[in-house]
């Protein structure tokens, strides 16, 4: 669209400005699909560690509702009950990280969120794993030291796995 006289000039749609940019500059048209490949590339990275935070979380759910129905004597406190929570949550993180929350909160004091909000997308499928695995055991009965035991064996295994593979389609 053309308009002449004051405020006047040529507006075209951004689909058709881009396309006549690339018919007039090689450099532009080049330039254009780089930032959008590196855009889409970015969009999906987030996307993927997005899915898997949210199937850690899910999973989460299934490993509280274990120690819920397992561990959790009645006559407890709510004080009392969170650590519990918090200490079978460690579990797993020591299992995979090597380290509690509250250490990983001491060597990381300028950073915000915890431990699992920056673990890589495989330590997330692994965590996701280890969920699944610590509910099974606690629902067995198996004692928590033994737990950890198996379950950083579990999580040696698997990362290995997870890291050799370095599978396209998850990142």
């Amino acid at each position: 669209m053309s308009k002449a006289g004051r405020y006047g000039g040529t507006y075209a749609h951004k689909d058709i400005a881009f396309e006549f940019g690339m018919w007039i500059s090689p450099k532009f048209k080049l330039l254009l699909i780089k930032e959008f490949e590196r855009l889409k590339a970015e969009e999906q990275k987030q996307l993927g560690w997005s899915a898997k935070r949210e199937l850690s979380k899910i999973n989460y759910r299934i490993h509280t509702d274990a120690i819920k129905h397992n561990l959790i004597p009645v006559e407890l406190t709510k004080e009392q009950i969170n650590y519990i929570y918090a200490e079978e949550a460690d579990v797993l993180n020591m299992a995979l990280f090597g380290m509690t929350a509250k250490q990983w909160r001491n060597e990381n004091p300028n950073l915000d969120g915890n431990i699992r909000d920056y673990a890589t997308i495989n330590e997330l499928i692994c965590l996701a794993n280890l969920e699944n695995l610590n509910s099974v055991f606690i629902n067995d009965g198996l004692k928590q030291s033994e737990r950890l035991i198996k379950l950083n064996q579990i999580a040696i295994s698997q990362m290995q796995i997870l890291n050799d593979n370095d599978v396209k389609y998850l990142k």
